[in-house]
């Protein structure tokens, strides 16, 4: 039985062969959430290994790799099961910084969801993702009619009532774009929190022409 501190917020954590990166993400957040749920997209290496035996961290196998809109999926649905009232997301690969959890928390006292907007983003993004971001969230804004700095930042967080009125279908990156589209429409209030814009040695599994060519499926519905 899990039991909730009485901010009932949790942090949904999708990975694929993270090892690298994913314990020390973990620790850091569990400083700010109730609850991790790491999301297990059929990972082949240590990652699952080396988190399995955290307090406080709850563990859905999937039992292949379908992508993170599926992991992502998973995650709301258990966190709507679970009852928490606030849904952090946050990247496996240490590209977020959990300190800045409460900064998204903070923000949700004026808006229904949040996305991070990723600060000097055209200095250290590689060229291709910066491509990928800047058609995605130009053509979310005109099609929207709302400004959305940063389409494809996976650091967000969600009031539990977005993610109990909308479902995601897509499979793949693509989905954090889908629920931009869905809530918007659905009239939930979008804020954004600037973060800064981390790139080591990981690479992205973002592939971004084929991301974009799955976006323009969404954008087109």
């Amino acid at each position: 039985m899990i039991t909730l501190r009485k901010n009932k917020v949790c942090a949904i954590i999708p990975f694929y062969n993270e090892e690298r990166f994913i314990k020390e993400v973990i620790l850091k957040s569990l400083k700010y959430v109730d609850l991790i749920i790491a999301v297990n997209d059929g990972s082949t290496d240590r990652s699952l290994e080396l988190i399995k035996n955290i307090d406080d961290v709850e563990i859905i196998l999937l039992d292949r790799n379908y992508g993170k809109g599926m992991a992502l999926k998973a995650g709301f649905s258990y966190a709507v099961e679970m009852g928490f009232e606030i849904i952090i997301t946050i990247d496996a690969d240490l590209q977020h910084d959990p300190d800045l959890i409460p900064n998204f928390i903070e923000q949700l006292k004026n808006y229904d969801f949040v996305i991070g907007n990723r600060k000097k983003l055209f200095v250290v993004m590689p060229f291709h993702r910066i491509l990928s971001n800047f058609i995605t969230s130009f053509l979310l804004s005109i099609k929207l009619g709302t400004k959305i700095k940063d389409s494809q930042c996976g650091f967000r967080a969600y009031k539990k009532k977005v993610l109990e009125k909308i479902s995601i279908h897509s499979s793949g990156f693509e989905a954090e774009s889908e629920i931009i589209v869905k809530a918007i429409k659905e009239g939930f209030k979008l804020g954004h929190v600037d973060i800064p814009t981390i790139y080591g040695e990981e690479k992205s599994k973002i592939r971004p022409f084929q991301a974009i060519k799955s976006f323009l499926r969404i954008l087109f519905k």
